[in-house]
């Protein structure tokens, strides 16, 4: 009598970061994830971002007390429908870490069904994802330092309100002294250009 045959888990090769010229917005995303404190519920949050390379915006961001790999594919899908990327044949290149959300392979297939590209720094050169963990340190001195949380409520109004004031109102010398979302509009409809990025 045959034993029944083992499936064989299918593994997926590493797609190494490679070096790239970024001339638009929508050719890049970062995401990585970051931990804040609550002091009266004595926990830590997550908090997962992905920044657009080009135009410095927080296409989406996700908080609660676990990140999985099916919260991180929400928020790229969020992302994908705000930016409108979702039927286009060239989606955005998301670039991250080697986080267990992001070598999963709940996360590997979203990105195959979609036909996105997903590369990964190789580990310890956080250089590599610059635009998001520059992002990260802002976050942590503007907001996640400044506060100190009593509850879930309040680290996630704090949490949400600061998103909206970087998208919206932090102006960036990178991007002609504009906000994100400001650039962002004009750039779209053909009013500013700035020089490539090379990384």
């Amino acid at each position: 009598m045959l034993r029944p045959q083992r499936q064989k888990n299918v593994s997926y090769p590493r797609k190494l970061a490679r070096n790239r010229t970024i001339s638009g917005s929508n050719q890049l995303w970062e995401a990585d994830i970051k931990y804040g404190f609550i002091e009266g519920e004595d926990r830590f949050f997550f908090v997962m971002s992905i920044i657009d390379v080009f135009d410095r915006s927080i296409v989406d961001d996700y908080m609660g007390f676990s990140c999985t790999a099916k919260d991180v594919i929400q928020s790229l899908q969020r992302a994908l429908l705000k930016r409108q990327q979702f039927d286009i044949l060239e989606k955005p290149v998301i670039r991250t870490d080697n986080g267990p959300q992001f070598i999963s392979h709940t996360f590997q297939e979203f990105c195959d069904n979609h036909d996105i590209e997903h590369e990964r720094i190789p580990p310890k050169t956080p250089n590599m994802n610059a635009h998001i963990e520059s992002f990260h340190r802002i976050f942590e001195d503007d907001c996640l330092s400044r506060w100190q949380f009593e509850t879930y409520a309040e680290a996630y109004e704090a949490v949400t309100a600061f998103m909206v004031f970087y998208n919206e109102r932090r102006m960036h010398s990178s991007i002609l002294d504009l906000s994100p979302k400001e650039f962002y509009e004009k750039h779209i409809k053909g009013h500013l250009q700035i020089r490539a990025i090379r990384l």
